[in-house]
């Protein structure tokens, strides 16, 4: 059994112990989240009608408030009149383990 999740602005697809990263979220590790169902595929039967969904919910548990993901690099050059700036970040994350849906 999986599930659509919207999480952080995104729809992910998870499962029950599936570990998902999504963006910031101001919870503490340990706290438990609650995220709306998009769509939910149990074995051959697919539930997508809102009134259905509405019922349901993926619950997961912080595991990691702090992570961040990859460094990128923004660089801006004018050509001939020696300007150029260099600029990095750091997209801030929070991972969640799934820990049912219901």
């Amino acid at each position: 059994m999986y599930a659509i999740v919207k999480a952080g602005g995104h729809q992910e697809k998870v499962e029950v112990g599936d570990i998902i990263t999504i963006n910031r979220l101001n919870k503490a590790n340990g706290e438990t989240v609650e995220f709306p169902v998009a769509l939910v595929v149990d074995g051959t039967k697919v539930t997508v009608a809102a009134k259905d969904l509405a019922k349901l919910s993926a619950t997961g548990e912080v595991v990691d408030d702090e992570a961040k993901g990859p460094k990128i690099h923004i660089q801006k050059f004018k050509n001939k009149t020696g300007v150029a700036r260099k600029q990095g970040h750091r997209q801030k994350l929070t991972s969640v383990k799934i820990t049912a849906i219901a």
